[in-house]
């Protein structure tokens, strides 16, 4: 069975405790027509039944990881209250966990002092970010790699921000000489760094840019919304651990809790080093912040109402999975990243397979062996398909010459980019599963040169 089904038993228990919170009140029946109800449901079921097996261990596309049980039915609780974190009047509790949930963030990045809170996702999150380098360097560009997400630039854009992009090195992170470059300028506020990017997860070289900081003096904001929670694993590569030991240096940082952190869409959280940019938020809603002269988050927040029941699902999964180095949580993790290490290895040892840079986190990017860039993209297309019919789901990339001819010199460069096979082994069930990933897209591979 690919879906969860025991959890759905302990809702009914967990109800009747919640309940109990409304015991003073006048008896009140809300009224459901349960046949209706069930009708509509089922229906709803066999559209959904439209997808593809995200929770399951053969897809290895996106990154789609399943929630964990405790943080969906945590989740689905909530939604009995339906809490608004905008204003404590709209969400008492699940506000309190919401501040508890950031904090212990923070923590992860050894943050003791910090403003932050949760938002939709990674793209509001990082939103939010540039918005405070806009008011704190109005005149200045923002900078990231050319491999960073394209959300940076569409910021940029919305907000009115001068954006340049930075060319990256052979393993995809921000070129130093690049950056440099462009530093002597004197013309950047911001720097983004991206810890895991969403096409190779290669982690830009924090260590080094923190150096260019002393001498050129800009912002350094980590967009760590894939890789964010890696700093709790122990199997980084050295220079990579590197880079992650020094994410306490950064001034903000974006995290997304519904990649790695077992959460529902949507749930990113920000995070800003220095308090004092909460001045940049200050407002007053007199309709709102009314009962309770403690914080609002509303009050740090660009969004106004925002989901509870997100809060309160993350709260429950750090309750039960504490983000702590050398925990049940960081060891899953570091699952995934072996995970990909012996895919990797398995690749790299097949005549049949181009490999470039090594892995840095948990994705890992390939192509079958050809003589041209676009044969090769071609190849990748169809052993994409012919792997998909085999229940073995994966992603593709398109990467720019600049990058991948120096890992493969030969090849005839026909066009300026190459479409890769790229792969998020996400969950810790995909260490177990890789013989048979690796036996899956092996005779995929034979089919596809049965028709070469």
């Amino acid at each position: 069975m690919t879906l969860d089904t025991q959890s759905i038993a302990l809702l009914g228990e967990t109800l009747e405790t919640l309940e109990l919170s409304f015991e003073c009140l006048p008896g009140f029946d809300p009224h459901v027509d349960i046949e209706a109800l069930r009708s509509t449901l089922v229906e709803v079921a066999v559209r959904m039944r439209d997808n593809y097996p995200y929770p399951h261990p053969m897809y290895i596309g996106h990154m789609m990881k399943p929630p964990h049980p405790v943080a969906r039915m945590a989740y689905i609780l909530s939604l009995w209250i339906n809490p608004n974190n905008h204003a404590l009047d709209g969400g008492p509790c699940s506000s309190a966990m919401e501040k508890e949930t950031v904090a212990e963030l923070a923590r992860m990045f050894e943050w003791q002092t910090h403003l932050g809170h949760l938002c939709g996702g990674g793209t509001m999150a990082n939103l939010e970010a540039l918005w405070i380098s806009k008011c704190l360097d109005p005149n200045k560009k923002i900078i990231a790699s050319e491999q960073a997400h394209f959300t940076h630039s569409r910021i940029c854009g919305v907000l009115g921000i001068p954006f340049q992009s930075a060319p990256c090195d052979k393993a995809a992170r921000m070129d130093l000489d690049a950056l440099e470059s462009i530093l002597r300028k004197g013309d950047v506020g911001t720097v983004v760094v991206t810890m895991g990017s969403t096409a190779t997860g290669s982690v830009d070289l924090l260590p080094e840019i923190i150096a260019f900081q002393d001498r050129f003096g800009f912002r350094i904001h980590a967009d760590a919304a894939y890789g964010g929670y890696f700093t709790l694993v122990d199997n980084l590569r050295p220079e990579t651990r590197a880079a992650f030991d020094r994410l306490r240096d950064v001034d903000s940082v974006v995290v997304d809790p519904h990649k790695h952190g077992l959460q529902p869409y949507g749930c990113g959280c920000v995070i800003f080093k220095d308090s004092s940019c909460a001045r940049f938020y200050k407002h007053d809603s007199p309709y709102t912040y009314l009962t309770s002269q403690e914080l609002h988050l509303g009050e740090i927040s660009l969004e106004c109402s925002r989901s509870g029941a997100a809060a309160v699902a993350l709260w429950a999964t750090m309750r039960m999975f504490p983000l702590v180095r050398g925990g049940e949580f960081a060891t899953n993790l570091a699952k995934s990243r072996d995970a990909a290490l012996r895919l990797f290895d398995l690749l790299t040892g097949d005549p049949r397979f181009m490999i470039g840079f090594a892995p840095e986190l948990d994705i890992v990017v390939w192509a079958p062996k050809g003589n041209s860039a676009s044969g090769v993209s071609r190849l990748t297309e169809e052993l994409f398909q012919r792997a998909a019919a085999a229940n073995l789901h994966m992603a593709k990339a398109n990467l720019p010459r600049y990058i991948l001819k120096r890992h493969w010199p030969d090849l005839e460069w026909d066009q300026e980019y190459i479409t890769c096979l790229r792969v998020c082994l996400m969950k810790p069930e995909h260490l177990d599963w890789i013989d048979r990933i690796w036996t899956a897209l092996n005779q995929a591979m034979n089919n596809v040169a049965a028709e070469s």
